[in-house]
């Protein structure tokens, strides 16, 4: 026996009626917001103006951030920076790297003895004259060793690096960065061999090094580097007991995963090495870049997190615009709204079109205020040079707010348009 069924022709008539009603209702809501055009926009004003602001700000602050992440990677977050320690006059501290607590020798028992560090690097610098024929140029002058290279992540853009033989024979050897450069032989010409006098003796240009930028509020490329032993028997003199004291020490690790672990290696040394006793305080200072990029994006992100709660006060604003004037449009269309009742209209019917109504405003204003904030957003990383961030997340909480804001804003509206008497509604003038 064959067994055979239809659904009620009720059940499929009901969602025909159903899905009609639906088109029906957002057509009705989108031709009674054309009718009032310039109402409709300056109802939507709030939400286009909050969504644009969160958008664009997000996005801005993402930005930055990328930028500034982008700017201490290029400095080497696999890299420990190790200085002197403060030297005290009437029991004032006269700020890090005042005591001359770091020698090379530091440097080359770290390099040895701390197995996380892979490459440690000491380094030497003063402040200082560089002279070319009728030019002078006041720079900074840095004696490095043959390891800075590597522990600095550089290169060479002209010329050679020293040579062991110069660095243990101190000889007068000079690299410049690209703006000394550019100061005293104008950009883009090639002057290895040339030769420049710093403090009154003759230094020979074997190199140039590649544009690096600025850290903080030095300029890394208004450098002169020379050997660290000339540095410290022509400029500085030898100023320790043990060697020669230096202005710090690099030291690069394998990954960023071990700094943590070099620096507890690095600080255990230099405390075994400097005699202190576990009661006395470190003579040195470490600097770990992981830690400042942790921290600056933290602030970045908490900072965005609260220009993005002051910029969403404009979309609460906007909500409060649409329900007024969703209120104000249920008291002018109050004899529509008992016509449509009177020809069989319900309440639920009057509730979905005021509620779409609200619905489509809200929307479309996010719609528009999304497509503004990325335009901002793209005009402000072209105009100050970071890098443009849209995250997906952004858009789709800008578009949900506007959405939940229109929902919310048209409720009541919806619900006293919904609750009108027809009788009432039709006497109403």
């Amino acid at each position: 026996m064959t067994i055979s069924f239809r659904l009620p022709r009720s059940i499929v008539t009901h969602r025909r009626t159903r899905t009609v009603s639906v088109i029906e209702i957002i057509t009705m809501a989108v031709e009674a917001l054309w009718s009032n055009k310039l109402r409709t926009g300056l109802t939507m004003l709030g939400v286009i103006i909050g969504i644009a602001s969160v958008i664009a700000i997000t996005s801005v602050g993402q930005g930055v951030q990328k930028a500034t992440e982008q700017q201490i990677q290029a400095l080497g977050t696999d890299v420990l920076q190790i200085f002197p320690g403060s030297a005290k006059t009437g029991g004032i501290s006269q700020g890090v790297g005042s005591s001359s607590t770091l020698t090379w020798e530091d440097a080359k028992a770290i390099q040895e003895q701390a197995r996380a560090a892979k490459v440690v690097s000491a380094y030497l610098q003063r402040p200082g004259q560089v002279v070319y024929e009728k030019l002078n140029h006041s720079t900074n002058i840095v004696g490095i060793d043959l390891n800075y290279l590597e522990a600095r992540n550089t290169h060479l853009t002209q010329g050679r690096f020293f040579t062991p033989e110069e660095m243990d024979n101190a000889k007068p050897v000079a690299i410049l960065g690209p703006t000394v450069r550019d100061e005293l032989f104008g950009s883009g010409k090639n002057i290895v061999g040339e030769q420049i006098r710093i403090q009154r003796n003759i230094y020979e240009v074997i190199g140039i090094f590649e544009k690096k930028g600025s850290e903080g509020s030095m300029d890394r490329d208004d450098q002169v580097f020379i050997p660290l032993t000339n540095m410290s028997s022509r400029i500085v003199g030898n100023n320790a007991l043990n060697g020669f004291a230096v202005n710090g020490i690099y030291v690069k690790v394998g990954d960023q995963e071990q700094s943590q672990t070099a620096q507890f290696q690095v600080v255990n040394l230099l405390r075994l090495r400097h005699n202190l006793s576990p009661s006395q305080s470190d003579d040195f200072n470490v600097r770990n870049r992981t830690d400042i990029v942790n921290t600056f994006t933290s602030v970045v992100s908490l900072f965005t997190v609260m220009v993005v709660a002051i910029a969403s006060i404009s979309l609460l604003v906007g909500g409060i615009g649409i329900a007024n004037i969703m209120l104000v449009s249920v008291i002018e269309r109050t004899r529509e709204i008992g016509i449509r009742k009177a020809v069989g209209a319900t309440n639920s019917a009057i509730l979905n079109q005021f509620l779409a109504e609200s619905i489509v405003i809200s929307t479309t204003g996010g719609v528009i205020g999304m497509g503004i904030g990325i335009v901002a957003a793209f005009s402000c990383a072209m105009i100050f040079q970071f890098p443009f961030v849209v995250s997906i997340w952004s858009v789709v909480c800008g578009f949900g707010l506007s959405l939940i804001v229109g929902l919310l804003a048209g409720v009541i509206p919806a619900r006293n348009a919904a609750q009108l008497d027809p009788i009432a509604a039709l006497r109403s003038d």
